[in-house]
């Protein structure tokens, strides 16, 4: 039997990567905080008490969704669905939705809930439920790389180990990079109390080969020097997929620097914005690494091998650069 159509309640809008960036990646684990609420949520909806479900709400969504509102959308949405019998989670999505795969007595439907750091309800809805089939992961790129930069950086973070890349706890940018630019051993000039003080902020970052831009975030902030953005981890970002659909993610760009849009195709060494020190970020570098989906709550990261790269004054082919090695572009 088919369930109802698509309908939404409302829902706080979260960015969609914060909490990949923040956190090991355990998009298939129910965490406590969302098994409670939802289990609330289904005995309230059950017996129809949507007073106690507006009481689950945070703060913006009693402002989005009044009481009197809140109880008829309820209403309306039992008489389609039903009481819910059964509800299994299957996965986060959107940052911090976890996605409850639902049986109602009219069919089965996709029961979205988000909850906030005090365990109130920010964002929920109920849509079709959809399987989400496994993405075969290359162990590494296929596409031929070059760096994203010209002059000299050093890897801050990168290479196989925890000692050698904290990055390797998230599945998705497990095989991450974070570049910046030292010179005396330092990567700022003066006091190092602005962003303009370090060599890497304002650099031009390039596209390393062929593709289509199917992600453009800009317009947020850079930090104060020591200060980090927890609202919007991975500030401004660019996601560029290859022709062999692996999606290459930079991340902490500059504001209001990013030249390329969502569904431009761009060639390899094409201006994509300036390195930048927005997001979770304490001072000006690039973020960079591949994952072979688009969205980074699902995505598995792969390994990053450059075609041609000097590293250490030596040139290197199909090389995948480790902490604290100076790389620059080799032509």
């Amino acid at each position: 039997m088919k369930l109802f159509s698509f309908f939404a309640l409302c829902f706080v809008y979260l960015f969609t990567l914060s909490n990949s960036f923040s956190q090991t990646n355990n998009d298939f684990k129910e965490t406590e905080s969302y098994e409670k609420v939802a289990q609330n949520f289904d005995n309230y909806f059950n017996n129809s008490d949507y007073d106690s479900i507006f009481e689950m709400f945070s703060y913006g969504m009693k402002k989005a969704m009044p009481l009197e509102e809140t109880r008829l959308f309820l209403k309306n949405s039992y008489q389609q669905t039903g009481k819910i019998i059964k509800r299994e989670f299957s996965r986060y999505e959107k940052g911090s939705y976890a996605v409850y795969k639902t049986k109602f007595e009219k069919g089965t439907a996709a029961l979205n809930i988000s909850v906030d750091n005090q365990g109130k309800i920010n964002g929920l809805f109920i849509k079709p439920y959809e399987e989400i089939t496994e993405i075969p992961t290359p162990e590494r790129n296929q596409t031929k790389l070059i760096l994203p930069f010209e002059g000299k950086w050093t890897v801050t973070w990168g290479g196989d180990t925890e000692k050698q890349n904290y990055h390797v706890e998230s599945q998705s940018q497990k095989n991450a990079f974070d570049f910046l630019i030292m010179k005396n051993g330092k990567t700022y000039t003066t006091n190092a109390e602005k962003n303009e003080d370090y060599y890497a902020f304002g650099q031009e970052i390039f596209a390393p080969c062929d593709g289509e831009i199917v992600l453009s975030v800009d317009g947020i902030k850079d930090n104060k020097v020591g200060e980090v953005n927890n609202q919007f981890i991975t500030g401004n970002t660019v996601i560029l997929k290859t022709e062999n659909n692996e999606y290459l993610f930079f991340a902490h760009l500059k504001q209001n620097s990013i030249k390329v849009k969502e569904g431009q195709k761009v060639k390899q060494g094409d201006r994509l914005a300036l390195c930048g020190n927005s997001g979770h970020s304490t001072e000006p570098h690039l973020h960079f690494h591949i994952q072979n989906t688009e969205n980074s709550n699902q995505a598995t990261g792969i390994k990053c091998y450059f075609d041609k790269i000097i590293v250490d004054g030596k040139e290197k082919t199909d090389y995948s650069p480790i902490q604290n090695e100076v790389i620059e572009y080799s032509k």
